[in-house]
């Protein structure tokens, strides 16, 4: 299935389960379970693929893939919950370098077909729509992003140590291309607070990211579960 239809499903589903919500809590039987509770989850993560492109032909074009994280927070109420929330994932990629051409001779352009490593940091505020268990809710945040090629930016160099626990050690090591900034996001999703303590969530996110070239939109599908306390 593909991001583009886990999007599509996220979006049918907190539609219709927002309307069965607003019967369901009128029971009132596990209103504000959130009030005043920290929470922590695990979460997956898929996230779509996206393109930009560069000057004098060059582009990068980054494949769909899926990633693990976690996320810690407070409710303040059962209608505001703060957040720290960490994302990894590594897509593959394409990537279209031209270099500079020789004068009087058309540049080759070369591609590169790899792996990134992508990292995101991210402070949200969430607000809920209803105070009972199930609801529906919009995100906002703004984190830091780090991106690494993978690809060396320099030789390797070589170092050697004497470490107390396994003696005398040699190791290679090399620096990357990589880029880093300032990200920010906006989503909405469907929560469930299956009792006191377990919750349920999944929520579709889009995170802005700029980057010298140009801007890296990534769409993401969040399903969190994780334990109240």
């Amino acid at each position: 299935m593909t991001i583009k239809r886990l999007f599509i499903f996220l979006l049918l589903l907190i539609v219709s389960t927002s309307l069965q919500a607003q019967r369901f809590n009128k029971k009132g039987v596990y209103d504000d379970l959130r009030h005043g509770q920290w929470e922590a989850a695990l979460l997956v993560q898929g996230s779509g693929g996206t393109e930009i492109e560069g000057e004098s032909g060059s582009s990068i074009d980054i494949d769909d893939s899926f990633g693990w994280g976690f996320n810690i927070g407070w409710n303040m109420n059962a209608n505001w919950n703060f957040s720290y929330k960490f994302t990894m994932n590594k897509p593959d990629y394409l990537a279209v370098i031209v270099p500079e051409g020789i004068e009087g001779e058309d540049p080759v352009p070369r591609e590169v077909d790899y792996q990134l490593d992508k990292y995101s940091h991210a402070f949200n505020a969430t607000w809920h729509w209803f105070k009972g268990p199930i609801t529906p809710f919009l995100q906002a945040g703004i984190g830091y992003t780090t991106i690494d090629s993978g690809i060396p930016s320099q030789p390797p160099q070589t170092g050697c140590w004497y470490d107390p626990w396994w003696g005398y050690i040699c190791d290679t090591f090399w620096k990357t291309y990589d880029t880093g900034d300032f990200a920010y996001n906006l989503g909405l999703g469907i929560r469930w607070d299956v009792n006191g303590a377990l919750f349920l969530r999944g929520s579709y996110n889009r995170e802005f990211f700029k980057v010298d070239s140009g801007s890296l939109d990534f769409d993401t599908i969040t399903l969190d579960m994780g334990l109240m306390f």
